[in-house]
């Protein structure tokens, strides 16, 4: 394979977030390339209604004659991961897994070990490591630009929507983990988590992660669906400067602070000056991320949110839920 012509793209499960893997996916590739596999068949018109060239089956149903592609997005019920990962894998096809990869640590290293065998890419979409505002975060945190690394705190709060399979920590907070685990470059020590569950019986509603890292970076994460206003905001915490990342807000998503606090003469000060909006392109992260993927398979390089980086991520949200259910 040489160029995106080469591509023939499978796209599983076409519910409100898979939809937006086929319109990205047919804002790249030839509509003519990309089969969609969905089990409601009116999906078919809104698949259509994107371009009338994109193919349209039911599955699960009779596919077989229906394997000429190359790779596959992966956006179906998240019980449904593991198994039609596996499949996809062993028949040879490189595959993009919505997240979290799987419900099991055990059954991504799994997927991870099956890709590394048949030399076949694996990523899991941690969309916002597509964020150009977290890249430059990353990127001046390794300038230097707020100094040494000490504290990280994230809040992803709305009103809704409440699921009924999983709860909040693993509904928002794999976004926040991979965020974390991309800007310290490190494994936790130690993860503390707590919640309630005030809608559901044993499906917490909020819960609040504690991570512990080498080096003497901490981090935590508040994730809630019940709460009155929607709050997207990671705050990083340096020891010359602090990072704000707020991507519910219209403008002036990403500001750096020169805040923070210094010894003089035997004392501790503060120092502290106006906020300086950090400029970042204006891309779309899935769309990146998809372009990241085709990369990864057209060139053979390693995708930034591999199945590796998957791996970490639950293992991290089951030390959290053991800590929680107090395991």
């Amino acid at each position: 394979m040489h160029n995106l012509k080469d591509l023939k793209l499978a796209i599983f499960g076409a519910g409100r977030w898979g939809m937006n893997h086929v319109k990205t996916a047919a804002s790249i590739l030839s509509p003519e390339n990309i089969i969609v596999f969905d089990s409601d068949p009116a999906t078919e018109s809104k698949i259509k209604s994107v371009n009338n060239q994109i193919t349209f089956i039911k599955y699960p149903g009779t596919n077989n004659q229906y394997q000429d592609f190359n790779l596959a997005v992966i956006a179906t019920p998240v019980e449904t991961h593991f198994v039609l990962a596996k499949k996809l894998l062993e028949d040879g096809k490189h595959i993009l897994v919505e997240k979290p990869i799987t419900l099991k640590a055990n059954e991504a290293k799994y997927l991870l070990d099956l890709s590394l065998s048949h030399k076949l890419k694996l990523m899991v979409g941690h969309v916002l490591l597509y964020h150009p505002a977290v890249n430059r975060m990353k990127e001046e945190i390794e300038n230097g630009k707020i100094g040494n690394l000490q504290y990280i705190y994230s809040n992803r709060l709305n009103l809704g929507a409440i699921r009924s399979e999983e709860n909040s920590l693993w509904s928002f907070a794999p976004h926040d983990i991979s965020i974390i685990q991309y800007l310290v470059n490190a494994n936790p020590d130690e993860v503390i988590a707590n919640g309630g569950a005030f809608i559901q019986k044993e499906i917490e509603d909020s819960t609040l992660t504690f991570l512990s890292y080498p080096r003497n970076v901490k981090a935590h994460i508040f994730v809630s669906w019940l709460h009155p206003f929607k709050e997207q905001r990671m705050v990083v915490i340096g020891d010359k400067g602090m990072f704000v990342f707020e991507d519910s807000l219209k403008n002036e998503k990403l500001k750096f602070y020169k805040k923070g606090f210094e010894f003089k003469n035997g004392s501790i000060e503060k120092f502290e000056s106006e906020y300086e909006v950090i400029e970042f392109p204006n891309k779309m992260p899935l769309q990146e991320e998809h372009l990241h993927f085709y990369d990864c398979v057209l060139n053979n390089k390693q995708p930034l949110t591999d199945g590796k980086h998957a791996w970490e991520v639950l293992k991290i949200l089951e030390q959290a839920t053991a800590s929680l259910k107090k395991l």
